[in-house]
């Protein structure tokens, strides 16, 4: 399963790692599919680190899930930070993941363990690259919002043939 991002800075695509972290691809899915994410901004953005949205206030204190307020972490060891384009869910700590997501910049293994990596980039770098480039502020907010204007669920073809 994958999905486009739609930014202000091109298109990335998203492959999702549903079959090990179910749960928190069927949040992400879901909140695609209500266009939840639909005109957000990247509020962090860190260089050689991350870009973190998924929040509708811009602010990093707002966020929503489809299970309620919180929902677990689906730590998966095989899954690790150790690249760029790495996509987890942010948190304010153990089992506290709602709709916040972030993109590694570069290899950060000392995020294993801690964040639920649900999915990697898999087109679009030359866009995670403008995005990296951005200037931020003191608190590394973008001083140029990063938007993303929509989403797109790509549907999996082999999935829907194994149905049958």
């Amino acid at each position: 399963m994958s999905v486009t991002l739609h930014t202000s800075h091109g298109d990335i695509k998203l492959e999702l790692f549903c079959e090990l972290t179910p749960k928190t691809c069927k949040n992400f899915l879901a909140l695609c599919a209500k266009k939840f994410y639909d005109n957000t901004v990247f509020h962090r953005n860190i260089p050689g680190f991350i870009i973190q949205g998924g929040d509708p206030t811009g602010t990093g204190k707002g966020g929503d899930c489809i299970y309620g307020k919180y929902f677990e972490d689906e730590i998966v060891p095989e899954i690790k930070h150790d690249r760029r384009g790495i996509v987890s869910m942010a948190n304010a700590g153990k089992d506290t993941n709602q709709s916040q997501f972030f993109m590694t910049y570069s290899k950060q293994n000392h995020l294993n363990g801690l964040y639920t990596a649900f999915g990697k980039v898999i087109y679009g770098w030359e866009a995670l690259d403008l995005m990296e480039k951005e200037t931020v502020d003191n608190n590394y907010k973008p001083l140029n919002e990063i938007k993303i204007f929509k989403t797109t669920i790509h549907a999996n073809p082999i999935a829907e043939i194994e149905q049958f």
